[in-house]
């Protein structure tokens, strides 16, 4: 199961760290992912990382701003968002799946996910 956190209130021009704990499974044997989904919106990826592969995605919209790492020894992936616009307010959620490249059809489990709300 992972558990989204990190979520908050910023101003506009401001950062956050997104956290992505797992429980029960390795996330270094997964494609990682984060999606956000904002009201009356579609649910969209904004940044995906398979370390296996050495493939990186990242939304134009957050291209520059946002960034995906992970700590294997704490078994958490991290989003970075730097620079957050009001656009940038949703429910942030991140994904572990085998299916690369990764769209939210053949995520199964979303999890709780975390607010983000920015001020401008």
């Amino acid at each position: 199961q992972l558990q989204a956190s990190g979520g908050g209130l910023v101003k506009a021009g401001g950062s956050l760290t997104l956290s992505c704990a797992a429980s029960g499974r390795t996330l270094s044997n997964y494609h990682m992912g984060w999606f956000r989904q904002a009201p009356g919106k579609e649910r969209e990826l904004v940044a995906a990382r398979s370390w296996r592969r050495g493939s990186t995605y990242i939304d134009d919209s957050v291209k520059g701003r946002f960034a995906i790492s992970r700590d294997m020894a704490k078994n958490t992936m991290y989003l970075q968002m730097n620079s957050l616009k009001p656009e940038d307010a949703a429910v942030y959620y991140c994904v572990a799946t085998n299916r690369w490249p990764i769209v939210k059809e053949v995520i199964t489990s979303w999890g709780q996910g975390t607010l983000v709300t920015v001020s401008s």
